[in-house]
């Protein structure tokens, strides 16, 4: 076997479960080879020709980590809404009287394409840091098709701007604009019968989003949505029930849903319709701890039914400026009790597979993105132990 670069004397934690190396794939002493951007071995040290080795010195290695669900791309800021929700105010007080999605809609109007990229980068670069590799970032913010569009390039532009995989959800139908204020039916039929397509055309969403809630949409209005995500051959996702049972869950996975994120109010009904459908639970703890929730997600229940579970930080700027997956990791065992396994496959494999992409990324295997994150740790559990440390020593993307 020939290769363009091997790391040596490494402790991998491959992500693929095995008798061998348990849930987390371990490889006490192992390497990884690649050729030409991919993983052509990933496991036991073997003799194997490279152009360049470097050794590890018993670090350990795992995949690139995965940012599932972010708001990445806007405008300003609602530090004001946060003194707001310490003074008593809720989460759905402030929206409904003119805060929230609506505030910062119009600051990210207003940025442009080059002031949101410009905002974006340091958010970026702080994920980055922590050894990411790939990010989902969604529209929402905009509202209309012109100010979509400009959050749309601007996440691909940063993809450009840094060595980082930048997956887009369109999310039109996070809340009402004020043009269409009174009419949210009028609104989804715009997403739908010009937004969408527009979009599509422009190859500028992998995936549609959507908020199903009560200060939201309605499935029905949701499912209207998909129904012209499906006719464009773009997947769906759907933030759902995160403040109420809205049934979204249920209605996602009925779509084929890649994921449902949130889940606070998850239902058994729902729970089972996800599991059915394959659809990930993307987990938010950083929402869940910055607007104070009390009710956790039925965690028991979706790990009993099979239910993938993923974690993200929900980088946004009203319910969870977060930009540390370590922190997310942390949060996600702390407040929701997750398994120090379970935390490292959410920010792993479950996120590859909550994006469509366990085929390409996730786990450490042959064939797949040689995308890495060497950590100057002891054990794993450390990634999700510590709080406020970055143990990364080095993040390799494609091989490089």
């Amino acid at each position: 076997m020939q290769a363009d670069r091997v790391w040596t004397n490494a402790r991998l934690a491959t992500m693929v479960a095995s008798e061998a190396g348990g849930a987390l794939g371990v490889v006490e002493t192992g390497m990884i080879a690649c050729r030409d951007g991919r993983i052509v071995h990933a496991g036991p040290a073997m003799a194997i020709e490279a152009a360049e080795a470097i050794d590890c010195a018993g670090r350990w290695v795992t995949p690139g980590l995965i940012d599932c669900h972010t708001h990445l791309v806007h405008g300003g800021d609602r530090a004001h809404e946060f003194e707001l929700r310490l003074a008593g105010a809720s989460y759905e007080e402030i929206a409904r009287s003119g805060g929230g999605i609506v505030s910062t809609m119009a600051a990210t109007r207003a940025a442009g394409r080059d002031g949101l990229v410009a905002q974006a980068l340091p958010r970026l670069d702080a994920l980055i840091a922590e050894g990411l590799t790939t990010i989902e970032i969604k529209s929402g913010y905009g509202l209309s098709l012109d100010a979509e569009l400009d959050m749309l390039h601007a996440a691909r532009a940063l993809g450009r701007e840094r060595d980082v995989r930048v997956v887009t959800s369109f999310l039109g139908a996070h809340a009402l604009p004020p043009e269409f204020a009174g009419d949210a039916d009028g609104y989804i039929d715009h997403i739908a019968d010009e937004m969408i397509p527009a979009i599509a055309a422009q190859g500028l969403a992998d995936a549609v989003d959507g908020f199903c809630e009560t200060i939201g949409f309605t499935p029905a209005q949701i499912g209207r949505v998909f129904e012209a995500a499906r006719d464009h051959d773009l997947p769906v996702k759907l933030h759902a029930e995160q403040l109420s049972n809205s049934h979204g869950a249920a209605l996602a996975a009925e779509y084929g849903a890649l994921s449902a994120d949130h889940l606070e109010h998850l239902d058994e009904a729902g729970i089972t319709a996800m599991a059915r459908a394959g659809t990930v639970a993307v987990l938010l703890p950083g929402a869940y701890y910055f607007t104070r929730e009390t009710r956790l997600p039925p965690i028991a229940a979706l790990r009993a039914a099979g239910v993938p579970m993923a974690i993200a930080t929900d980088c946004n700027p009203g319910t969870s400026p977060m930009t540390s997956l370590l922190l997310a990791m942390n949060m996600a065992a702390t407040l929701f009790r997750l398994t120090v396994d379970e935390c490292l496959a959410g920010v792993t494999r479950e996120a590859a597979r909550a994006l469509g992409l366990q085929a390409e990324i996730g786990t450490l295997e042959p064939g797949k993105s040689c995308d890495l994150a060497i950590w100057d740790i002891g054990r794993p559990a450390e990634l999700v132990y510590r709080m406020g440390a970055n143990p990364l020593h080095d993040r390799v993307r494609k091989g490089e």
